[in-house]
């Protein structure tokens, strides 16, 4: 089989690899690079072809699939600890004014993230259940006498 043949691939996998080349593309990546990126991820996850007579039978790993997140970060290191920490401080800002608008006017939040206002409603309810409770027993208290 010649190199660059894709004839041990099942349909699925070269589904796959179309995926995958688009993903890569749609983040600027060359074309070229991105359909060698695809099909490389392609073989590490399944460990080749998987159409008869090309080892069939061991398990899809999908561990490559999963590194988008963890891999990078190298550009933000190089940058200097000061431009960071504005970055991280503007953030915190846009933030904190994005919770003060979503609250309700002229209610107060708890640490427990209720209002107040729901806070004294279950008052009043448990206030009169015992209050209830309270006047069932003297009426039973005064049949018994």
């Amino acid at each position: 089989m010649p190199q660059g043949d894709k004839s041990a691939y099942t349909d699925k996998q070269k589904r796959k690899a179309e995926h995958i080349e688009e993903g890569y593309e749609s983040r600027g990546v060359p074309a070229g690079e991105a359909e060698r990126r695809a099909w490389a991820t392609v073989n590490k996850m399944d460990h080749g072809g998987k159409k008869s007579g090309s080892g069939v039978g061991r398990k899809t790993d999908l561990s490559p699939a999963k590194k988008g997140g963890r891999k990078g970060g190298a550009a933000a290191a190089k940058r200097p600890a000061a431009a960071r920490s504005a970055a991280a401080k503007k953030a915190a800002a846009t933030r904190a004014a994005k919770r003060k608008t979503k609250s309700a006017p002229g209610r107060t939040r708890t640490t427990a993230g209720k209002t107040t206002a729901r806070k004294t409603t279950a008052r009043k309810t448990t206030a009169r259940k015992t209050t209830a409770r309270k006047t069932t027993a003297r009426k039973t208290t005064a049949r018994a006498r």
